[in-house]
């Protein structure tokens, strides 16, 4: 089998993400911050240590700042839905995912000035018109760092100074980006960053993560939900504190422990390596796929300028019927359709029917690509 589907949820797992995850029940299945005895005193060591290491993997200075959420959707909601209030104006891109295009739809419906900054057919934006779009009313620049339809990375750290000259911050979707593509929160100015585990960061489905920066005043982010935290339990009111605060109910520990085994794996490899592999995966593809008649491919076609995604159609076929042909016929795994994505289809060009999508990753070969490279040369002439 050659999955190719990394864009969507990275699999193999290390083994080390395994282990942990075992591990964890095995030895600290306690509930953390519920009880005094050594298993939730250890399953809180587990939760604090992996804040650390997330804070640490994106420079950020403060681990209470690292919030666990179920997934990137999850975060960029705690942030839109905790901040925007009706009248607000709010600015993102056409080439966003639904789990920011649905929550600021929604709010558009209740008072939100929703202003979306075009991008090009390639997915790139022009920070000139994000200037542009701003206003004194402005409260949020919702952005994501890289497309998941065509993987085209946006210029953050350019977006970040726009933001802030109006009195707004910035949340980045890193989904695609996070264990990909190298993140200082610092450096790049960022406010809010929200993550999955399961993508590059070679965690398990089901957990991921919200970090504050340190400049973003967080009473003033109402919370999602309200309930049980651990802390200050003989208060009926919910605590501000964080990161309780945005964390209510008891924590997926073991996708925390495999979040964490994730982290140390990738930081073990290094980002940068990480990333050079995958761009070295990506130029073969796309020059494979150059030379197929009949194909067209969606984006920059630059691995400088992207992650490891590439988009195509074959002219005449049905990106349903690729797909299905590609799995039953070569075993290989794609993602076909929308993406979750109909913003950024509308934006290349693509929509309705949408695409084929190809996503090595850190465990695909170059012979997987190769032998890609020829299923797909006798799809497209047969």
């Amino acid at each position: 089998m050659i999955y190719l589907d990394n864009a969507a949820t990275s699999w193999p797992k290390p083994c080390e993400v395994l282990k942990a995850m075992t591990e964890v029940l095995e030895i600290a299945g306690g509930n953390p911050g519920r009880s005094g005895h050594s298993l939730s005193i250890k399953a809180a060591r587990v939760m604090y240590d992996t804040r650390e290491s997330i804070a640490s993997f994106f420079n950020s200075n403060d681990p209470l700042r690292v919030i666990f959420t179920s997934n990137a959707t999850h975060a960029i909601n705690i942030v839109i839905r905790g901040l925007l209030k009706p009248g607000d104006s709010v600015v993102t891109s056409s080439m966003e995912h639904n789990a920011v295009m649905r929550p600021l739809r929604d709010l558009e419906k209740k008072g939100l000035d929703l202003r979306i900054v075009p991008c090009t057919p390639d997915g790139c934006l022009n920070v000139k018109d994000v200037s542009r779009a701003v206003n004194g009313n402005t409260r949020l620049i919702v952005i994501n760092h890289a497309s998941n339809v065509v993987g085209t990375i946006l210029p953050i750290a350019e977006i970040a100074p726009i933001a802030h000259h109006v009195g707004a911050l910035l949340l980045v979707d890193a989904a695609q980006t996070a264990g990909a593509v190298p993140i200082d929160m610092q450096a790049m100015q960022i406010d809010f960053l929200a993550f999955t585990g399961h993508k590059s960061l070679m965690g398990p489905p089901g957990i991921g993560g919200l970090i504050i920066g340190d400049n973003v005043d967080a009473s003033k982010i109402e919370p999602l939900m309200r309930g049980g935290t651990g802390s200050q339990s003989e208060l009926e009111e919910h605590p501000e504190r964080l990161p309780d605060k945005f964390e209510s109910g008891t924590p997926n520990i073991v996708g925390i422990a495999g979040l964490y085994a994730g982290i140390q794996w990738v930081t073990g490899r290094g980002v940068k390596e990480i990333r050079s592999y995958e761009k070295e995966l990506i130029w073969a593809l796309i020059m494979g796929l150059k030379n197929i008649s009949g194909i067209k491919i969606y984006g920059t076609l630059d691995p400088e300028k992207a992650t490891a995604i590439i988009s195509f159609s074959i002219s005449g076929r049905r990106v349903s019927e690729l797909g299905l042909r590609l799995d039953e016929e070569f075993c290989i795994m794609s993602r076909v359709g929308l993406h979750c994505a109909p913003a950024a289809h509308k934006t290349i060009g693509s929509f309705p029917e949408g695409t084929v999508r190809l996503a090595p990753g850190v465990f695909t070969t170059m012979d997987d690509i190769k032998k890609a490279i020829r299923a797909l040369e006798r799809l497209a002439h047969s």
